[in-house]
């Protein structure tokens, strides 16, 4: 895709205290991701214009068709198909922008979608939610498990005009960063046995958004160069924003290790693929996640993608960005593959 047209975070992204910002009539701006995010005094919230939309027609891939629709009672989703290929597994993705910024209509996120259905031969629908700090967790991981119980029940009859191209039956979630944790809690809630429904077939967890109180070593010494583009800092004001009034980075929303996993919960968990990146500050985090979800008897695989940090796949803000991309996509596709019979 070349240069990307998502905006890249840096460390000195996060608004210092002592350089306030102040917009008109809302007093001065307690939280700050500079260029995408102002939370002011009053509780206005501003989002800037960083990243271009584009409209759904218009794929970089040619064998990629895409449809933009309503599902799950009003949230706007891009249905990505590949009309040459028939009864392809459903994936459901939650993008990713601390659940305070992004968009299915960003375009790189819809550059994502695409090559992400042409690539592991999939149908993508990509699924915007509701956004923090106007509405705080878990809005976001409610409407994870409405548009999965959506896709499992209703999308069949609604959209009976894909029905050809799109199984409704083989059904995967997928997200990265802040729509990775999404995944994760709407899978963790999903029950098909109670629902009558289809069971999930696996979820692929990209760099998952997770943190806790106590700060991992990556989190406090992995170096960041000005290609990063999530900071500590960063990562600690998406989350502030993020979670609850009263909550701190331990609560369950945040932390999935801050208790052990009821087996109960475990029992319901499908298989996971998480991908991670040697550069990212939450790579630790990830792998501490992958570790304790395979002890709890979750069947877990785990990648690494050399020499990238995190959305590496969406900013292509490394040298070796493309190759890592194809190098994902390619262990994602198998996945499925593997768990699509």
């Amino acid at each position: 895709m070349g240069a990307s047209p998502c905006a890249q975070l840096r460390d000195d992204d996060i608004n210092p205290q002592h350089q306030p910002v102040t917009g008109d009539g809302h007093g001065p701006a307690t939280e700050e991701v500079r260029g995408l995010i102002r939370l002011y005094r009053d509780g206005h919230v501003e989002r800037l214009p960083a990243v271009a939309s584009v409209p759904p027609a218009s794929t970089p891939d040619p064998e990629v068709v895409c449809e933009e629709l309503i599902v799950a009672g009003g949230l706007t989703a891009r249905l990505y198909l590949l009309p040459k290929l028939q009864a392809l597994p459903l994936l459901v993705y939650f993008h990713g922008g601390g659940f305070c910024v992004g968009s299915v209509a960003w375009r790189c996120y819809h550059e994502f979608a695409a090559r992400l259905a042409a690539r592991a031969n999939c149908a993508v629908l990509s699924v915007d939610y509701r956004l923090a700090p106007e509405h705080p967790l878990p809005a976001a991981y409610e409407d994870g498990l409405g548009v999965l119980q959506w896709a499992t029940h209703r999308a069949s009859g609604e959209l009976a005009r894909w029905r050809r191209l799109c199984d409704f039956s083989r059904v995967f979630l997928a997200g990265d960063s802040a729509g990775a944790a999404i995944a994760y809690h709407a899978a963790l809630k999903y029950d098909a046995r109670s629902e009558a429904a289809a069971p999930l077939r696996g979820a692929i967890l990209i760099q998952p958004f997770f943190r806790g109180a106590a700060r991992t070593w990556s989190e406090t010494n992995q170096p960041q160069s000005s290609k990063s583009a999530l900071s500590l800092a960063t990562s600690d004001c998406y989350w502030r924003m993020a979670l609850p009034a009263g909550a701190d980075r331990d609560h369950r929303w945040c932390n999935p290790l801050a208790a052990k996993l009821p087996a109960a919960e475990a029992s319901r968990l499908p298989a996971l693929l998480v991908c991670d990146s040697e550069l990212d500050i939450l790579k630790d985090r990830s792998r501490e996640f992958c570790e304790a979800m395979s002890s709890a008897g979750v069947r877990v695989e785990q990648v690494t993608m050399a020499g990238v940090g995190h959305a590496f796949q969406i900013l292509h803000n490394y040298p070796s960005s493309q190759a890592r991309t194809t190098e994902m996509l390619a262990h994602i596709k198998d996945f499925i593959n593997g768990r699509s019979n």
